[in-house]
């Protein structure tokens, strides 16, 4: 099959040209025009969308254990032009995180769904004073016997866990656990020296920048600027509340390419205002906004990706930029990058089409068209 007629965007930049796609991966990406299958009628031709840290969707959560509610979020997510998905938990009881593994592992992905392309831990091994809407009562050390447990539960399937530099056994854990997935540093007071030492123990991440960490200070620049100097790849919520769009253009302008734009998208999401649940804490959704109830305390978004596209666009990001920070950084951050996150020869058939307004005219997974 050749989509042709289109906008492609390929080494971070656009070309009118066509993609050709045999069994399921990209066979050729070229200039020009030859006979297509599938006119794009000159709309952009994108790589989709991958939300490393996304909770729920649709009054389901992955904390859950429910497989048939993954499988509600995995068409929600692809019908918002995400085509892959790391499954996030919360700061739990470690039989409530295994339970939620099991379902995570024995989810398949239904034809007109996102894949799941793997487990985001955020948590338990968080700081107390910075644990935003994560239940005190499930915090735990971090302990590399119990990564292996859970991480067994899913059939090894966990790409990326967020924890605190600073708690007690934090440096060995990130020494013995970065060997096995991407280790980013969130929910923390750590100071810039901390910070450092858990970037050089093999933490290269960073879970949503300055929301649950000590802010950027002239003298103390924390773990964001530890972030910047040590090269790690940074999370971003783009929802227009949690950070403000004058943040969003200094950061982007720091990190570039390390920029990654996640959802942190809750059960809210895709549902109307109201009161929800999450990691066994009562929150309330009001104009979208979802905070703790009877508290100011942001617990995450009810946005999604394309949404995020749109705002920071609007926001005054390029195009270009905007979309690298929705595919190819956030694959490279959870080293998913050899199968999706760009349109290249021998990756995943991972596609969207947009037209000038961003709207999602059609979404492709491995070749297939699907919405």
């Amino acid at each position: 099959m050749i989509i042709g007629n289109a906008k492609v965007f390929a080494n971070g930049n656009f070309f009118d040209g066509y993609v050709e796609i045999e069994n399921g991966l990209i066979k050729k990406v070229e200039k020009g025009n030859i006979d297509f299958d599938v006119d794009a009628k000159g709309k952009y031709l994108v790589p989709g969308f991958i939300d490393v840290h996304t909770h729920g969707a649709l009054n389901e959560d992955f904390s859950d254990g429910n497989v048939e509610g993954i499988n509600k979020m995995s068409k929600h997510y692809a019908k918002c032009g995400v085509t892959s998905f790391l499954a996030t938990t919360m700061t739990l009881k470690e039989d409530t995180l295994t339970k939620a593994m099991k379902a995570i592992k024995s989810f398949q992905r239904p034809s007109d769904g996102a894949k799941c392309a793997g487990v985001h831990l955020e948590g338990p091994f968080v700081s107390y004073a910075k644990r935003g809407a994560q239940a005190a009562e499930n915090l735990h050390k971090p302990d590399v016997e119990m990564f292996k447990r859970l991480n067994d539960a899913v059939g090894g399937q966990i790409k990326l866990i967020t924890m605190a530099p600073e708690e007690d056994g934090a440096i060995p854990f990130i020494e013995e656990v970065s060997k096995v997935c991407t280790v980013s540093l969130g929910h923390t007071t750590a100071n810039y020296e901390i910070a450092m030492k858990a970037y050089a123990a093999g933490a290269s991440h960073t879970t949503h920048l300055y929301n649950a960490m000590p802010p950027l200070h002239h003298r103390d620049s924390g773990v964001i600027g530890a972030a910047f100097d040590s090269g790690a790849t940074v999370e971003l919520i783009c929802d227009g509340l949690h950070i403000h769009p004058s943040t969003i253009r200094l950061t982007h302008k720091m990190f570039g390419d390390r920029l990654v734009i996640i959802s942190d998208s809750l059960r809210c999401a895709g549902m109307p205002d109201g009161d929800y649940e999450l990691g066994g804490q009562p929150i309330e959704m009001k104009n979208g906004k979802a905070t703790l109830k009877g508290t100011d305390t942001l617990a995450g978004s009810s946005s999604n990706l394309l949404q995020e596209l749109k705002n920071v666009v609007s926001f005054g990001i390029p195009l270009e930029d905007a979309l690298t920070s929705l595919t190819i950084s956030p694959a490279k951050a959870v080293k998913i990058d050899n199968e999706v996150g760009s349109i290249a020869v021998g990756k995943k058939a991972d596609l969207l089409i947009l037209d000038d307004d961003l709207n999602l005219d059609s979404v492709y997974i491995n070749g297939n068209k699907i919405n």
